[in-house]
């Protein structure tokens, strides 16, 4: 017998975002950071939200866990792109996009390195509300959670600018 999964609705997701900082400058840790969340505001409540994120994840072909995936090598057949335009940034995924304004040393880190560390947390985290800043206290309680981190898929991504 077999079976076929259905489309996920994206609509159970809620609100989708995105977060950059980079790691301490002084510590030689430079590295821009792209976190893409959930607020938990999906019709259905937080538990349906993160189990649309979990699938969405599944759907795309990143895998939740510590295998970290390689958008660098082949940016362009690679689900998750990051365009950069000034300080905005832009994050595609099929079928959805988000975006943020990154910090003036996460866009010298990113045209330094031309890629970016991507984390897509499958937990719902609705005290990160857009447009409100996000203290690195509250960041570092949430990205630097062990929970948080194995539950959310990682990858390294090109950043890419517009051709002028």
């Amino acid at each position: 017998m077999t079976s076929t999964q259905a489309e996920l609705d994206r609509s159970k997701l809620g609100t989708l975002s995105v977060l950059a900082w980079i790691g301490d400058p002084d510590e030689a840790h430079d590295i821009p950071y792209l976190l893409a969340y959930i607020l938990g505001d999906g019709p259905d409540g937080p538990a349906a939200s993160e189990a649309a994120a979990r699938g969405l994840l599944e759907e795309i072909g990143l895998p939740i866990g510590d295998v970290v995936m390689d958008g660098v090598r082949n940016p362009a057949s690679f689900p998750v792109q990051i365009l950069l335009e000034g300080n905005q940034i832009a994050l595609t995924l099929p079928g959805m996009n988000a975006k943020c304004i990154a910090p003036p040393e996460w866009v010298k880190a990113a045209a330094e390195s031309g890629q970016a560390y991507f984390l897509f947390a499958t937990r719902a985290w609705p005290e990160a509300v857009p447009g409100r800043p996000v203290d690195a206290e509250t960041l570092q309680a949430f990205a630097g959670d062990t929970e948080v981190l194995n539950h959310s898929a990682h990858a390294v991504l090109a950043v890419r600018r517009l051709q002028r």
